[in-house]
């Protein structure tokens, strides 16, 4: 086995042993020597197995006017384990796709110049005037390439999404885009007949509201001063949290008020619903007034043009998941299914199920569950640099380093996602 599959596989054990609670009796932990992912994705279908038996179970009693308190702990208890193995896969995947964006060490600084005085501008706070790409009155330097893609590759492994939408970077202010709103008409002639002019189509444009983010970790002079830290990974793994924290949330609510405007925010009835030139995403009720149904995620599916349905994929939070994760069809099978295989997410209805932390919870007039193709949908405008201003002088004997990073987002098309409403069907 790889030095890559062992790290793989002793994170895993360690996740399974401590922050992912109790591991379902009967099933095998990953163990760091001996163990393989294999195992893992054993565990998630032997614990979904217990889960199917129990639920039957549990509904069995309610109809035949049995106590269920029993089985319904049960029910739970296997439903949180579950969910401990499906969270361990899924940070696998994570794991694993941050190795390969790493990709091949000691390879050669594109600015490797840059990059020497940007780190002894964090260290002692020199600047170099002839290197200086940021404000040299203000102690400010852009960071070199390398460590702006470093903080974007992190942003985009633990920031759903980023992973998800659609990502451009611009060098100006602000981005806007233009919609055909067709019109264009046209006509069958004869082959002597006249050609008269036809209807033209027209364009709108819409643009999307961007903000500054921005983190302030500190460090003390004397740790600065005798090299203790890695900076640059130190800097990153600071910058990357508060900014995939702002951003989480901006990208699914943000109001446009120097932040970015939220998917949900276009949802029919949401405040930006009619901002779009094309309109605002449809909305199909979950056919409940305070829960979802299996026929609620069927309509949302089949809601959605087939020419979309292709990359189109489920997002929610995990609570959400627990209670669709009871739904089956007229047949009695189950919607959700997990992971059959090491990197690919659960299914619901045979869609890929993307969890996204910051969705709503399921409750009356709600929106839990989007659908649909999230790379079509919405856009995320990054301004290309992150600053960063040192200042020694605010917090003595700390250092600040305040960075920051400008980021926009917006409503890209309507027509490829549908959101479930919790409500009743008209």
């Amino acid at each position: 086995m790889s030095n890559r599959k062992h790290l793989l596989v002793a994170a895993l054990a360690a996740a399974m042993s401590g922050s992912y609670g109790a591991v379902p009796r009967g099933i095998v932990a990953v163990r760091a020597d001996t163990g393989d992912v294999k195992a893992l994705i054993d565990g998630v279908n032997r614990a979904f197995d217990a889960f199917k038996a129990e639920h039957t179970k549990q509904l069995d009693a309610v109809k035949a006017g049995l106590p269920a308190s029993d089985i319904t702990a049960k029910v739970e208890k296997i439903g949180a384990d579950l969910d401990s193995f499906q969270k361990a896969l899924d940070e696998h995947s994570v794991k694993m796709a941050s190795l390969e964006m790493g990709g091949a060490g000691g390879a050669k600084l594109r600015d490797a110049e840059y990059t020497d005085a940007f780190k002894a501008h964090v260290k002692k706070g020199e600047i170099n005037a002839a290197l200086n790409k940021g404000a040299d009155e203000q102690g400010g330097y852009l960071t070199p390439v390398e460590w702006d893609r470093t903080i974007i590759d992190k942003l985009v492994l633990i920031s759903p999404m980023r992973q998800l939408a659609q990502v451009q970077s611009v060098s100006k202010a602000g981005f806007s885009k233009l919609f055909n709103m067709r019109g264009t008409a046209s006509g069958w002639v004869g082959e002597a007949d006249a050609r008269p002019q036809t209807a033209t189509g027209t364009f709108k444009s819409l643009s999307f509201a961007s903000g500054e983010i921005y983190a302030n970790p500190a460090a003390t002079q004397g740790i600065l001063d005798d090299s203790e830290i890695d900076l640059e990974t130190w800097l990153a793994n600071e910058v990357q949290t508060e900014f995939a924290r702002q951003e989480g949330i901006a990208f699914l609510s943000g109001d446009g008020e120097n932040k970015p405007n939220g998917i949900l925010t276009y949802v029919t009835g949401g405040a930006n619903a009619a901002a779009h030139p094309l309109g605002a995403i449809g909305v199909v009720n979950s056919g409940a007034a305070a829960a979802v149904t299996s026929d609620g995620v069927l309509d949302l599916i089949y809601d959605l043009p087939s020419s979309f349905t292709a990359n189109a994929r489920f997002t929610m939070n995990r609570n959400t998941q627990r209670d669709i994760r009871k739904l089956k069809d007229g047949q009695g099978n189950y919607l959700w299914q997990p992971s059959y295989v090491a990197g690919q997410p659960a299914t619901l209805a045979g869609y890929p199920v993307t969890e996204v932390p910051d969705m709503p919870d399921v409750a009356a007039n709600s929106t839990p569950v989007l659908f649909g193709d999230f790379k079509q949908s919405y856009l995320i405008v990054d301004r290309m640099g992150v600053r960063v201003l040192r200042d020694p002088y605010t917090a003595k004997p700390y250092v600040l380093f305040y960075t920051t990073k400008r980021v926009g987002g917006g409503l890209l098309n309507p027509e490829p996602m549908r959101a479930m409403k919790i409500a009743v069907d008209a």
